[in-house]
């Protein structure tokens, strides 16, 4: 009997050191290499949908105090630090409370002169040049059918991406003010202009907030089953989009 109590405690400790092993090993790929981030809203349609779910790399930026679980680092600035190129979608801690990570799209530089005007991103007096593509259709519940502009945007380093335009060119951010970008912050909007809170409200993005850049999709819902309904998963996923990588 003693051998046998012996056999299961030496297994129950097993267990445990496994386990422990296994959750070590997770806060480490967590922490330094790659965080999963979930879409929680339309402000980067038609990039990113609400149920996306993704990769973020933290590596490709360094590290800073917000790197760690809760911001909880002790120390400033930034660790192998590594600018963002224009055009990353980048995952960061929205200033300036610190409180929630925003995932955007930075399109401007430190000292970059910033303006929308009449829908038209205008980076250092230049407009981008953008092309017309299919509208976006969809119904509502009224079973009205609804077409919004979208638009092949191009940044000065040759990105390019979709853009959505809800209220065309009239939306409420559509026109603002010059932002010259400060040293060590960047300028970040959403895919989806007349549906984003980004740089264009609360101004710019600084470096220490940055956590990572978005890199590939790995499951996407379109949210018609809940957690408690496996029946309804299969139909509720969007498979064509795993796998995806963010552009």
């Amino acid at each position: 009997m003693a051998k046998d109590r012996s056999k299961k405690t030496g297994g129950t400790m097993e267990t445990v050191r496994t386990i422990i092993y296994a959750l070590l090993i997770a806060g480490v790929v967590r922490t330094f290499l790659f965080q999963p981030f979930n879409i929680p809203s339309g402000s980067m349609i038609p990039t990113l949908l609400i149920g996306d779910y993704l990769f973020v790399s933290k590596f490709s930026y360094g590290y800073s105090r917000f790197s760690l679980p809760l911001g909880l680092g002790f120390f400033g600035g930034r660790i192998l630090g590594s600018a963002p190129e224009r055009g990353d979608v980048a995952v960061f801690r929205h200033p300036p409370t610190n409180r929630e990570d925003f995932i955007k799209r930075i399109v401007g530089m430190p000292g970059d002169r910033i303006q929308v005007v009449g829908g038209r991103l205008n980076i250092n007096g230049e407009v981008m040049p953008r092309r017309r593509i299919d509208d976006h259709i969809s119904r509502d519940g009224a079973g009205q059918v609804r077409r919004v502009p979208q638009y092949e945007e191009t940044l000065p380093n040759g990105r390019t991406y979709v853009i959505r335009e809800g209220f065309g060119d009239r939306g409420p951010s559509d026109n603002t003010r010059e932002f010259v970008v400060p040293p060590g912050n960047y300028f970040a909007m959403g895919d989806n202009r007349d549906d984003s809170n980004d740089s264009r409200g609360w101004g710019f993005v600084p470096a220490e907030n940055l956590i990572g850049r978005a890199e590939i999709l790995f499951f996407s819902t379109d949210g018609t089953a809940g957690w408690l309904e496996p029946w309804r998963w299969i139909q509720a996923t969007r498979f064509n989009r795993i796998f995806d990588s963010v552009d």
